[in-house]
C-alpha cells in the first residue's frame, strides 16, 4: 500500500514538473518580447536589451526554470513585472473563490449524481430517459454559455442573484451564498449531467452481476443490496470519472469567474496574460497543477479503498 503511494507521489512530481517546464518555456522563451511588453511598444531596442539583462531573461531557459523551480520549492513564486506584488499574495487572496466554486460543484455533485444515477439505473422509465437527455443537453453547453443565461435570467430579468461581484462569507454569510449561487450552478449543470451518467452505468453494470441475482434469491431487501453492494462495486467508476472531472470544473471555473467577475485565478490569470505580467501568469497554471493532481490522487486513494483488487502490495 505505501508502495503505490510513493508511486503516485513520485508521478504526481514528475507531472508538475513537466507542465511547469512547458508552460515556462512558453511563457519564458521571449526575453525581448517580455522587455518589450513591459516598455512599451516605443521603446528602443537598447532599453529592451537592457530590460532583458535586468530581469535575468538572457540566460539560458534551464538556468532560469532552475531558479525559478528553485524558488516555488519555498513558496517564491516571484514577483508581478508590473507592481512587484509578490505572486504568492496575490493567489492568497484569489485561491479561496476559486476552491470556493470547485469544492461546492464537486460536493453537490457528488451528492445529485450519485442519486440520480441509482435512480435512473434502478427504476428506469422515464427517469433514465431525461438523466440520457439531461446528459446530452449538458454535455453539449458550455459552463460559460449556462452562467449567461443564468445571468439574464436570474440576475437581470428576474434580479434574485447578483450579475457580478463576490462577497466574502467574514462581511457576509447570506451575501456570499448569493453571490456564489449562480456561478456553482453554472458548473453543476454539465458536472452531474456527465457524473450521473457514468454512475448509472457503473450500476447497472454491477446489478447484472451474478453476485446480486444470488442476493435477491436470497431474499435480501432490494435497498440493502443497493447500499451495501452495489454502491460499493460502482463506487470505484464513479470516482474515477468524478476524479477526471475536476480538470474540467477548474477550467470552467475560470471562464465562470470572467463571466460573474469574481476576484479568483480565472481573472488573475486573464488580466496577467492580457498585461504579459509573466510570473504573475506562471501562478494560476501551478495552483491549477496542484489542485488537480491532489484530487486526483484522493480520488486513485479511495478507489484502492473501495477495491482491494487495485491495491499494490
Amino acid at each position: 500500500m505505501m508502495l503505490s503511494v510513493l508511486k503516485r507521489l513520485l508521478r504526481s512530481a514528475v507531472i508538475v514538473l513537466i507542465v511547469t517546464f512547458a508552460t515556462f518555456s512558453l511563457m519564458f522563451g521571449n526575453g525581448p518580447g517580455i522587455a518589450r511588453a513591459i516598455l512599451g511598444y516605443q521603446a528602443t531596442e537598447g532599453d529592451v536589451q537592457r530590460k532583458v539583462v535586468q530581469l535575468g531573461l538572457d540566460r539560458p531557459l534551464l538556468v532560469q526554470y532552475g531558479d525559478w523551480l528553485g524558488n516555488a520549492v519555498t513558496g517564491n513564486l516571484g514577483e508581478s513585472f508590473f507592481t512587484g506584488q509578490t505572486v504568492t499574495s496575490a493567489l492568497a487572496t484569489r485561491v479561496p473563490v476559486t476552491l470556493t466554486l470547485v469544492v461546492l460543484t464537486m460536493i453537490l455533485t457528488i451528492i445529485i449524481s450519485v442519486l440520480l444515477g441509482v435512480a435512473a439505473a434502478v427504476y428506469g422509465g422515464w427517469l433514465d430517459r431525461a438523466l440520457q437527455f439531461v446528459a446530452v443537453l449538458g454535455a453539449a453547453a458550455p459552463s460559460f454559455i449556462i452562467a449567461i443565461g443564468l445571468v439574464f435570467a436570474f440576475a437581470i430579468a428576474v434580479r434574485i442573484f447578483p450579475a457580478t461581484g463576490y462577497v466574502s462569507p467574514d462581511i457576509s454569510l447570506g451575501g456570499w451564498l448569493l453571490s456564489v449561487t449562480l456561478p456553482v450552478i453554472s458548473l453543476l449543470v454539465g458536472s452531474v449531467a456527465n457524473a450521473a451518467s457514468q454512475f448509472r452505468g457503473a450500476v447497472l453494470d454491477v446489478l447484472s452481476r451474478d453476485f446480486v441475482r444470488t442476493l435477491r434469491a436470497r431474499g435480501i431487501p432490494g435497498s440493502h443490496i443497493i447500499f451495501r453492494h452495489v454502491l460499493r462495486n460502482a463506487g470505484g467508476p464513479g470516482l474515477t470519472v468524478l476524479s477526471l472531472q475536476t480538470l474540467g470544473l477548474v477550467g470552467g471555473a475560470i471562464f465562470v469567474e470572467l463571466v460573474f467577475a469574481l476576484p479568483g485565478i480565472g481573472q488573475l490569470a486573464n488580466l496577467s496574460t492580457q498585461n504579459g505580467d509573466v510570473p504573475m501568469a506562471m501562478g494560476p497554471v501551478v495552483v491549477t497543477i496542484i489542485i488537480v493532481l491532489v484530487v486526483n490522487f484522493i480520488g486513485d486513494f479511495a478507489n484502492t479503498m473501495l477495491n482491494p483488487k487495485a491495491r499494490t502490495r
